[in-house]
């Protein structure tokens, strides 16, 4: 059985604290939920945008015909942020 160091634990429960307040602020509407394709793109980087998608991982929207530009739900791309960053130092 594994368990967890205090540093491990300390890291869990900030990004837990951390992304209640970004759904606080989403809820609250202080923050949009969706972020551009551009926006995403500059937030977590192109290829980790791409791979995400490409996994699975996360879903882009679209609002309309073909030309219509895609975004994503801010909240699923740093919750996949998040993920990774644990899996790397847990």
């Amino acid at each position: 059985m594994n368990s967890l160091t205090d540093h491990q634990l300390s890291m869990l429960l900030r990004d837990a604290a951390e992304m209640g307040a970004l759904l606080a602020l989403t809820k609250a509407g202080k923050i949009r939920p969706y972020m551009s394709k551009s926006e995403a793109f500059r937030t977590y980087g192109r290829k980790n945008i791409e791979r995400w998608i490409d996994q699975g991982l996360i879903t882009p929207r679209k609002d309309g015909n073909h030309s219509a530009p895609w975004r994503i739900e801010r909240i699923e791309a740093e919750a996949i942020r998040k993920a990774v960053i644990a899996i790397l130092y847990l």
